[in-house]
């Protein structure tokens, strides 16, 4: 027998019964978490995955989803610190976006399609309300994608997290056929420069955002100085725009050549991560207008110009280089597909790097590199 009564002295101590549950961690919970998650996964279903959740890992089936000798492109990333702004106000539903959107544009970059979708969340003390809130926000994010939600991880860990605090990662796999990748290798001086519109700051910087917020007392559920219409939590909150389903046509027609997702380093150090040796980005910062959100971050923070163009991405989320004469092309197809395109610079000989200038040269910033 696994368990044996024992008969103690009535001067003898009495012994305590541990579980796992008296030391925080709630299997039953977890489990209700598991039924209630299956549908938003089941919802994301796509030719090569069926989606369901339970098992000990996922299946995708690339020949189902229409590849015949493809590369596999993986990656993985978090939300960083704006998952604390989720907290703090009660703004998880669509944090869950931002981590599917991290994952996803660093895939369509390299020319490859998301096929599926794994989160981890890790938590203090699992609160089913609020982790299927932020799961179905994941779900939500993986349905603009394109890509399953086969699996992932809730984790329960009492005292490395604080009461209500938790934290996001996500890792996405995505498949090119072979010799489809974008390498960058058709590069050349002349070729245009279009930046697709951000929806926000995305997912960088909020390490100062949240600074600038403390330092100075901003009212962060009163109307936005700079938007009378929305609340100033809810700007900042905004989910990263997924670029996904804009950009994969044109990506497999072979009219974009290479692509970079704008992230921590801004335009500055994204831009020549896609550049060979010789090669540099010119880019004006007078080509589109500057987002109320960024004029009220560098009004607040009395931040200079260069650090702005390395710490957020300043309006653009995507950076694309396509032969000048198929500028105009592709300007309109994304603008049919909905994105809100500007034709930001171009590419010169140079050492590799990029360099951003203000408005009438007023100031310029260069990262070589």
């Amino acid at each position: 027998m696994w368990l044996v009564a024992i008969k103690m002295d009535a001067k003898q101590k009495s012994t305590e019964s541990y579980s796992y549950e008296k030391a925080g961690v709630s299997i039953a919970a977890g489990n209700a978490l598991v039924k209630a998650i299956a549908p938003l996964a089941r919802a994301t279903a796509r030719p090569g995955a069926e989606a369901d959740l339970g098992g000990f890992g996922g299946f995708f089936d690339p020949k189902a989803a229409g590849y015949s000798d493809p590369l596999l492109v993986a990656a993985n990333d978090g939300v960083g610190t704006k998952v604390k702004l989720a907290i703090d106000y009660d703004r998880h539903d669509r944090i869950g976006i931002d981590l599917v959107a991290m994952c996803v544009n660093d895939l369509i970059v390299q020319g490859a399609e998301p096929l599926f979708f794994l989160d981890y969340f890790a938590t203090g003390k699992l609160d089913n309300g609020v982790a299927e809130r932020v799961v179905a926000g994941i779900a939500e994010g993986c349905k603009h994608a394109g890509c399953a939600l086969i699996g992932g991880e809730t984790a329960e860990m009492p005292g490395m997290y604080a009461d209500g605090d938790y934290d996001l990662a996500g890792f996405c796999v995505g498949a090119v056929e072979r010799g489809e990748a974008l390498t960058g290798d058709g590069i050349a001086a002349g070729d245009a420069i279009l930046g697709l519109a951000s929806s926000g700051v995305h997912s960088n910087g909020f390490s100062l955002v949240r600074r600038l917020a403390a330092d100075k007392s901003w009212a962060m559920e009163a109307p936005a100085p700079f938007d009378s219409d929305r609340l100033l939590v809810d700007t900042l909150i905004e989910p990263t725009r997924i670029y996904v389903k804009a950009l994969l046509p044109l990506v497999r027609s072979g009219a974009i050549k290479a692509m970079a997702h704008i992230t921590g380093g801004g335009l500055l150090e994204n831009i020549p991560r896609v550049l060979s040796e010789g090669q540099h980005a010119q880019v004006d910062a007078g080509s589109w207008e500057r987002p109320g959100l960024m004029a009220f971050l560098q009004s607040e923070g009395n931040i200079e110009p260069d650090e702005m163009a390395r710490t957020f991405n300043c309006g653009i989320g995507m950076a694309l280089i396509v032969e000048d004469l198929r500028a105009d092309d592709v300007s309109a197809a994304l603008a049919e597909a909905g994105e809100k395109v500007h034709r930001i610079g171009h590419i010169e000989a140079g050492v590799r790097g990029c360099t951003v200038s203000g408005l009438d040269g007023s100031w310029s910033a260069t990262h070589n590199g």
